[in-house]
């Protein structure tokens, strides 16, 4: 088989990025997650699939996409205001997207090949030299795509690229085994430490994340473990959640890190292009103030391992 010819789903690539990782980073963000955090902020990477959005302050209402679409699957309101999208017709053969003279619509992703996107991240190879930056792989959850992740990152590595990889661990272990030689740096999100609390917000319970976690931390690998929490107020910024957080990773021994990630709503447009409600309307981002309150608080509860607050959203 020819590893090259792989096949990935890449919701995007972005370049010179500071909140992935050491130094300048360029991040590979994948399509599909086995997860329905409440509070995500990429709608567009939930589904494996390349899919399509609907920008309704663009749209002219020309009508060019209507009289485009092979399928009948796109109309004008009858109030000509918007257009309206058949999914039970759409084949998301995306040709709306070309001809749409306003970009109006959006396509999100593609199939990319390993050998495509070792082109890609290989640009950048000159600020990953001076910064001491490298690869991070991200999502979505990287790990739906095992064997596409893992060519991506030996390849990287064997082009001595830092590797990292952003990641939920709520995956089979195998698929797991398949990254763990070629990285140099896991972040990885523990989003609550209560099993019910984490099922109700998160999609499943945390059991086989918490595992994955303990697996890796016992297998030796020459790597570093960072674990990232996505602060979302009222679901898991109380102090029993950040003490048992801290009291988990007391366990491990390869914990490098704990890092506050602060949440945000800078996806509520995707939402609306994608005609998916945000359920999460009412929740106000922390304030600079409460996520540096909470990481004093967790600092002292697991003295010795160093907090960041990172996100670029605390300056």
């Amino acid at each position: 088989m020819n590893h090259s010819k792989l096949m990935g789903s890449v919701l995007r690539i972005e370049r010179t990025s500071i909140h992935d990782g050491q130094g300048l980073r360029t991040v590979l963000f994948l399509k599909g997650c086995p997860l329905k955090c409440r509070w995500c902020s990429t709608p567009e990477s939930q589904r494996t699939d390349p899919e399509k959005g609907y920008v309704l302050d663009r749209c002219v209402k020309c009508g060019i996409c209507v009289r485009s679409c092979l399928e009948g699957a796109l109309a004008m309101s009858e109030d000509g205001l918007k257009i309206l999208i058949n999914a039970a017709k759409c084949k998301n053969c995306f040709v709306c997207v070309a001809k749409c003279p306003q970009n109006a619509f959006k396509k999100y992703g593609s199939i990319m090949s390993v050998r495509e996107a070792i082109r890609e991240i290989s640009k950048d190879e000159i600020f990953f030299f001076h910064s001491g930056g490298g690869v991070t792989i991200s999502g979505g959850e990287p790990l739906n795509q095992p064997d596409f992740v893992s060519e991506v990152l030996k390849e990287c590595r064997e082009l001595g690229i830092h590797t990292a990889i952003e990641t939920s661990l709520h995956a089979p272990y195998e698929n797991i085994e398949t990254i763990l030689p070629w990285l140099n740096v896991l972040y990885v999100d523990l989003k609550q430490m209560d099993q019910e609390f984490h099922k109700q917000w998160v999609g499943p319970d945390n059991s086989l994340i918490l595992a994955n976690i303990r697996r890796i931390d016992q297998a030796n690998y020459p790597l570093e473990i960072i674990v990232r929490i996505p602060l979302i107020p009222g679901v898991n910024d109380s102090n029993s959640n950040l003490s048992a957080t801290a009291e988990f990773c007391k366990s491990l021994k390869i914990i490098k890190g704990i890092e506050l990630l602060a949440y945000h709503r800078l996806g509520m447009e995707t939402y609306r292009n994608l005609g998916m409600d945000y359920p999460l309307q009412d929740l106000v981002p922390p304030s600079r103030e409460r996520i540096l309150e909470r990481a004093d608080f967790l600092s002292r509860q697991n003295p010795g391992v160093p907090i960041r607050v990172g996100g670029g959203l605390i300056s």
